[in-house]
């Protein structure tokens, strides 16, 4: 198996590129989102059905920024 890590980077834009985020699968079988900002690490742990949830959520606000240039969908 590879060595990898996947660190995803805020943007220059919203002035966050200097924040991280990390999603690893957990021992429990859960999966745990660590968000790093300065020198403080948040995360949260979710279970299987959560994730699903989240990553369709996810595809459509995607979805969003190519129909309407970003703006339908912001909260």
């Amino acid at each position: 198996m590879a060595n990898v890590k996947l660190i995803f980077k805020g943007t220059l834009k919203s002035n966050t590129n200097d924040k991280e985020l990390e999603v690893l699968r957990t021992l429990n079988n859960e999966i745990v989102i660590f968000l790093q900002n300065d020198n403080c690490v948040n995360h949260i742990c979710l279970d299987k059905q959560t994730s699903v949830r989240l990553v369709r959520e996810l595809k459509k606000q995607i979805g969003f920024l190519d129909l309407e240039g970003g703006e339908n969908g912001n909260r």
